[in-house]
């Protein structure tokens, strides 16, 4: 019979050696887990927003966007030109953009959502934060600091807001 402590030892290096298998194991499947977590959120907000759209009037048809591919329900937000107001966009960014112009500092995506009627879930904040930041791409609004949303100095400048 060999030594008390040196079978022990082994058994201890041979338990060590699973732990530190399964926790590479473990390592790779979080990964994994947090891809498709993002996934599912991803296409949460997306059947969010079609179903508001829906409910909005909005076809939701499939069209051909350029490049190819498909693309459902989409919603054109025009370049904000002079003498354009909030009227010209579409309903929910209309309703954006109100929101943006009758407040007195720069705003958040999860302040705009209750404004707006909706419930102040990650899945609206996320969707209202992409359309924020189409609104800034087209002129109507400006983000001079990460996540926090003004009207734009163009629209203040020749007096389009409210």
């Amino acid at each position: 019979m060999g030594s008390l402590i040196g079978e022990l030892e082994a058994r201890q290096a041979a338990v060590r050696s699973r732990v530190e298998e399964l926790e590479r194991e473990i390592a790779v499947l979080t990964v994994r887990l947090e891809a498709e977590r993002d996934r599912l959120e991803r296409l949460t907000v997306t059947r969010e927003t079609l179903e508001e759209l829906a409910a909005e009037g909005v076809a939701v048809d499939a069209v051909e966007p350029v490049g190819g591919g498909r693309v459902v329900g989409a919603q054109t937000v025009t370049v904000w030109r002079e003498g354009m107001s909030s009227a010209d966009l579409p309903a929910v960014y209309r309703d954006i953009v109100d929101v943006i112009d009758d407040g007195p500092e720069s705003v958040q995506a999860k302040q705009v959502v209750p404004r707006i009627g909706l419930p102040a879930q990650t899945s609206k904040i996320e969707g209202t934060r992409s359309k924020l930041k189409r609104l800034v791409e087209r002129g109507w609004l400006d983000e001079q600091t990460p996540a926090l949303f003004t009207a734009s100095a163009g629209r203040t400048a020749t007096g389009s807001v409210r």
